[in-house]
């Protein structure tokens, strides 16, 4: 229950709180629909909806919703740890799990580190239990995880993106080998006969798969595998790899480990008279809304950070209402190749 309006009338009498019985009585309903309406419960007819939602704005009503929590031990919000929102795929996919939280009537509370050490990561998730949360998603772009170096605390429902450590912890992640071998695999149809690489973060789960599939395709196919360039994700890498395999001539396709460092490597084989796709053919990765409109508009593996997300919540759901902790397994969210200007057959 809540005061209506200030704490005193005239008097000295404190105003009386209102109930959810209060609000029933005004509308004309019982205090069951009104505590259904409250939570936010489907199931109750629009018209009664707005009738007990009219009652409780003319009462000045709120829900209590930490007297709720404490009845039910729930507090329906969902905590999300993770290391960078300066990627693409990092800030997409908390976009997802926030969209998809609250269609479920969740909230989310977010709690970056800058420094991904065991200290950090515990000091985040004895935070969110301060915040009394229910479940933790941890977004890790880094391989910590993988070798051992950070683990999770006990006890806690927790889902993790972006990770090969499904043996031990709920795992959601896109199909990033199958991304990528679908990138290279392309270029080697098209009739190329190798493909260079520009990698992602060398600390970088997805960027590693990425690596380990453009090697294992280009090996399996009998093809000689070029020297790999390294990048940081960023156009600006993207660039300074382009400007060296512009000087390559034997360099006729390119597989960039995401979209931005493509946009980079389109800007360098542009000053340098090299064409795309005439001269060198170039892939990204991921899909950004952007890649539809690079020139030339590029081809690239799109994936679904929406179903990552909505898998994410899905998944921290179950633990939360089945009162399990996090049972090992990884999901991988199918990846397809989008096909657009920037791949061609090579020349002669």
């Amino acid at each position: 229950m809540v005061e209506r309006g200030g704490s005193d009338v005239p008097g000295g009498r404190r105003k009386q709180r209102v109930s959810m019985a209060d609000v029933a009585q005004l509308a004309g309903v019982s205090s069951q629909t009104v505590s259904r309406v409250a939570n936010g419960h489907p199931g109750v007819i629009a018209s009664t909806r707005e009738q007990v939602l009219a009652a409780m704005r003319e009462l000045g009503y709120r829900p209590n919703s930490a007297a709720r929590a404490l009845r039910y031990g729930q507090f329906n919000t969902i905590g999300v740890i993770l290391f960078s929102l300066s990627s693409t795929g990092n800030s997409r996919t908390v976009e997802a799990i926030a969209t998809h939280a609250a269609a479920e009537g969740y909230a989310i509370t977010l709690i970056p580190i800058d420094v991904p050490t065991q200290d950090n990561v515990l000091g985040a998730f004895t935070r969110m239990g301060e915040l009394a949360v229910d479940a933790v998603i941890v977004i890790m772009e880094i391989r910590l995880l993988d070798a051992g170096t950070v683990q999770l605390p006990p006890g806690v429902h927790a889902v993790v993106v972006d990770s090969d450590a499904g043996d031990r912890y709920t795992v959601v992640d896109t199909d990033q080998a199958d991304g990528a071998r679908k990138a290279v695999q392309h270029l080697l149809d098209l009739g190329h006969r190798t493909v260079w690489h520009v990698t992602g973060p060398q600390t970088s789960f997805s960027g590693q798969r990425r690596t380990q599939a453009w090697r294992t395709v280009l090996a399996e196919a009998g093809r000689p595998v070029p020297p790999a360039l390294h990048g940081d994700w960023s156009a600006e890498s993207g660039y300074a790899a382009g400007l060296t395999l512009a000087e390559q001539p034997d360099c006729t396709a390119v597989f960039a480990a995401n979209d931005q460092m493509a946009l980079g490597l389109l800007r360098a084989f542009h000053e340098r008279g090299r064409a795309v796709p005439d001269d060198i053919s170039v892939v990204g990765f991921d899909d950004i809304p952007e890649a539809a409109f690079f020139v030339p508009p590029l081809t690239t593996v799109h994936q679904d950070f929406a179903e990552v997300g909505h898998r994410c919540v899905q998944k921290a759901l179950q633990q939360i209402r089945t009162r399990d902790d996090s049972r090992p397994g990884t999901d991988l969210v199918p990846t397809r190749l989008v096909l657009r200007q920037s791949t061609a057959p090579p020349r002669g």
